[in-house]
């Protein structure tokens, strides 16, 4: 028996559990809530996605590959300070962006360590590159620096949760770039 086929499209659906666990969080979204915005009964939730653990699993992973994509195209920049500052520049626009939820979901959602432990090593590697460049003194302990730039992008969630502008935002990053190592 196969069963009746879907009658909702599964991206979208999957879109709007990012958005829920986003806004709410993994342990304040209920199946209740997610079967309410998602426009699902329990079963058809169940049915496509398994459980609630399986869902957040599904719905943060296109959350960070979307988030890693920027992260790639800032890191990709030839110059380490112009990288980092552009990635500093895309989290602030990011967070504050009214089209959706403030924040990052990667950077505050406590079940996500692993995709901050990969957002750290993606900065240090680039920092790392930008030793072997030059654009880095050697001296630069790089491991140190992605750990402190990971801890302004998580603070950086945090007051955009809280209300935080634009433009508050951004002068973090502008200090963050101050303290960032001279070439």
């Amino acid at each position: 028996m196969t069963g009746r086929p879907r009658t909702f499209d599964r991206d979208a659906a999957l879109a709007v559990a990012v958005e829920q666990f986003w806004r709410e969080g993994y342990e304040k979204t209920s199946v209740a809530k997610l079967t309410a915005a998602m426009g699902l009964s329990p079963p058809s939730l169940y049915a496509a996605f398994g459980d609630k653990h399986r869902l957040f699993e599904e719905a943060s992973a296109a959350y960070f590959r979307r988030t890693c994509d920027a992260v790639d195209r800032a890191t990709a920049l030839p110059n380490t300070r112009d990288s980092v500052a552009r990635m500093l520049e895309d989290t602030a626009l990011a967070h504050t962006d009214d089209t959706t939820p403030p924040g990052c979901l990667m950077l505050t959602e406590a079940r996500l360590v692993a995709q901050r432990e990969d957002l750290h090593r993606r900065i240090r590697e680039r920092l790392d590159q930008g030793v072997q460049d030059g654009d880095l003194e050697t001296s630069v302990h790089t491991d140190h620096l992605a750990s402190f730039l990971v801890t302004v992008m998580r603070g950086m969630s945090g007051l955009a949760r809280d209300g935080g502008t634009t433009e508050e935002l951004l002068s973090i990053a502008d200090t963050a770039m101050a303290a960032f190592p001279s070439q």
